[in-house]
């Protein structure tokens, strides 16, 4: 069974037509509802532009060429599907925003019109790859340390820590006192600041 994608130049022409089997349709939108794939599929298809003297061969291969951009997103699902036919559509709208922008009859005032959209656009499709990432459980974390004061002797760790709660361990650590030891060593004799043995400064 096959299903079928139309896409209408005009009202006074025939559509041409552009035939999708079944696993290409479940590759191209992440689901398996002929009605749903299809209808993502179409709508994609009708987001291209076509200019007056653009031929039926043209605009089915088009309609394919869309086709296969949303087969090398690989939606998983119906929201993937749907975010892809989105980003196909955006990615098409920029460059034709490109396309008039470099044609050469083009004023500087459309010209630049042209390149400022094609940038909204461009950045749209940026945002929407993140959404598809951030969907697919892929979205990166970043943790940003502005500031570290890090004693002698110890270590600054960046990042998530657990550690094991033992009670008795703590309430030994909490009534431990730490015992203040002397060890007889050479002091300074601040009149000769010659060091002599303590012993011999005390007599």
């Amino acid at each position: 069974m096959q299903g079928t994608c139309l896409i209408k130049r005009s009202s006074e022409e025939k559509a041409p037509t552009v035939s999708v089997d079944p696993k290409t349709a479940k590759e191209a939108t992440g689901t398996e509802k002929p009605i749903l794939n299809l209808q993502l599929i179409r709508q994609a298809a009708e987001a291209l532009y076509f200019a007056t003297e653009t031929t039926k061969e043209e605009i089915a291969e088009r309609i394919q060429s869309t086709i296969a951009m949303l087969q090398g997103i690989k939606p998983s699902d119906e929201i993937e599907g749907m975010l892809a036919t989105q980003m196909v559509a955006a990615h098409n709208a920029a460059m034709n925003c490109l396309r008039k922008a470099m044609a050469p009859e083009q004023n500087f005032a459309w010209r630049d019109m042209n390149l400022k959209h094609a940038a909204k656009l461009m950045s749209i499709y940026a945002r929407q790859l993140d959404a598809l990432n951030k969907h697919r459980g892929k979205g990166q974390q970043k943790v940003t340390v502005e500031h570290v004061h890090v004693e002698a002797g110890a270590q600054a760790v960046v990042g998530n820590v657990q550690t094991a709660h033992n009670p008795t361990s703590a309430a030994q650590s909490n009534n431990t006192v730490k015992a203040i030891t002397h060890t007889p060593g050479k002091t300074l004799d601040l009149n000769s600041k010659v060091r002599v043995p303590a012993k011999q400064r005390n007599k």
